[in-house]
């Protein structure tokens, strides 16, 4: 259980669904890890019981298209943990599905906002820290909407440029031993999803469109971000994985 022994790892959205199960699993596996999440206090409460059972993880209250917010995060990360070695942009929001001509203009900010520019202006501010380091890993959480369209056009617009900005940047940064990946995941149970694909619909839904037949669980998705934020993926980047039962392979 030392997959990330003494590297540190930020960690967004992580007050539930996949980033708490990162943030917790990181933190079983030697990391650091600083948690964030705009619900400050939610993700105080289950952070408050990790600590007690050992594991090293702070947090705090973060709004990721804030760049004083993300400054904050990057100055808290280093005062309790002295360094930045990963930087999971896991913070992510989906509207419900609104067809293009019913997307009003403030919604397609909000999304883009939270979406695409967050992980722009954390991954810009944790650049110079993982350069001083001699490397680092960025994990963008995408979604298999940044691969195929039919999810809205502002969710798959922020979802398919996340996975650009991905490549953009692992091109940009191999240089510096900073690698950068994105994840895509399918349906998977979290607080933003369980309205959807927790209900008997959507159940009966993925087990005709999913090849494995069911929904994915939050750990499945921490798993694969664990890989890419592990030494042991130190020849991947500009990768997309996708973790999604099957759906796209059809």
């Amino acid at each position: 259980m030392n997959r990330l022994m003494n590297k540190v790892a930020i960690i967004t959205g992580a007050a539930g669904g996949m980033g708490a199960a990162e943030a917790k699993l990181f933190a079983e596996h030697g990391a650091n890890v600083m948690a964030t999440d705009i619900q400050g206090e939610k993700l105080a409460l289950w952070v408050e019981h990790a600590r007690k059972l050992g594991l090293h993880i702070d947090c705090m209250a973060h709004d990721v298209t804030d760049q004083n917010s993300w400054q904050k995060v990057i100055d808290k990360t280093l005062e309790c943990f002295g360094r930045i070695d990963i930087l999971v942009n896991n913070a992510g929001v989906y509207p419900g599905f609104t067809n293009l001509e019913g997307t009003t203009k403030e919604l397609w900010d909000k999304v883009i906002a939270i979406n695409l520019t967050g992980p722009f202006l954390g991954s810009q501010l944790c650049i110079p820290h993982m350069k001083k380091n001699g490397g680092g890993s960025i994990v963008n959480i995408s979604s298999i909407a940044g691969l195929v369209g039919g999810n809205g056009p502002a969710y798959t617009a922020s979802k398919g440029g996340l996975r650009m900005l991905t490549k953009d940047m692992a091109v940009e940064l191999a240089s510096n031993k900073i690698r950068v990946n994105s994840i895509h995941p399918g349906g998977v149970l979290t607080p933003m999803t369980e309205e959807i694909v927790s209900t008997p619909a959507g159940k009966e839904m993925m087990k005709t469109i999913c090849p494995l037949g069911r929904i994915g669980n939050a750990m499945e998705v921490a798993y694969g971000a664990l890989y890419l934020a592990s030494d042991e993926s130190t020849y991947t980047t500009g990768t997309e994985l996708v973790i999604d039962g099957g759906l796209v392979a059809r």
